[in-house]
């Protein structure tokens, strides 16, 4: 299977770390963040992955070359001006394999959710173009409970609020293309007109994720990387 990455982020609140390289290739604990999506993908058999890049796309190729010394087949789709998300996702599509359904990534998070999932649910959905991952929403910042006179009852550290946010992972069918942009975010031009034809499925996911946009997110990040393995040893116990 193929997976696009939209790795063409100047990652401006990550300075000075992106001064010389695309949001997507910070190092954290000794690789950049795109190597552990790549390892995320190839877990559930995507083999070809097409980086949708622009800002110092240079810097990916010089890493991961044609791929095979990571286990893939790397394709480079270039802009050689930015065209938004979409407009990146469009240009993209050019090496996107005829009928064939396409993963799609915003390359500035991690998560380890069963892909496999995701892609059976999209499968047995008939009459859709489009599944969306959605993930909880957590506060940024800790809960202060208040009584009914006034005091101070209780706190809660960074709690889960009852909303889902779009967590940058889809399934496209191949007929996604004719919706996309040639520039511009289709989150903000081609998800609403899908979601009005009932095209858009969302998928929920409560596994973990993670949006690095942050030097806050990668600090919190380099600890989770040291904390997962653990985890999914624990897991097979």
């Amino acid at each position: 299977m193929q997976a696009i990455i939209l790795s063409g982020g100047k990652g401006e609140r990550l300075r000075p770390f992106t001064d010389s390289c695309p949001k997507g290739m910070v190092i954290i604990e000794g690789k950049p963040i795109l190597e552990y999506q790549i390892e995320w993908l190839k877990k559930y058999g995507v083999k070809e992955i097409i980086f949708a890049c622009g800002y110092l796309s240079e810097k990916i190729k010089e890493y991961f070359g044609d791929g095979s010394k990571f286990g893939f087949k790397a394709i480079y789709s270039v802009e050689e001006e930015p065209l938004g998300r979409g407009g990146a996702l469009k240009k993209a599509w050019q090496y996107v394999q005829e009928g064939k359904q396409v993963i799609a990534t915003n390359g500035d998070i991690y998560t380890e959710m069963d892909l496999s999932m995701v892609i059976n649910v999209h499968k047995k959905k008939k009459d859709i173009l489009a599944t969306m991952c959605l993930f909880p929403y957590n506060s940024p910042y800790g809960i202060v409970r208040v009584d009914e006179k006034g005091f101070v009852s209780d706190f809660e550290e960074k709690r889960k609020l009852p909303y889902w946010i779009n967590g940058g992972v889809y399934i496209f069918e191949y007929e996604m293309k004719d919706y996309l942009p040639e520039k511009g975010d289709h989150e903000v031009t081609t998800f609403p007109e899908l979601a009005k034809r009932k095209l858009l499925l969302a998928y929920k996911s409560t596994d973990y994720w993670r949006g690095i946009e942050t030097v806050k997110d990668m600090n919190e990040f380099a600890l989770d990387s040291k904390v997962l393995p653990l985890a999914r040893k624990l897991i097979k116990v």
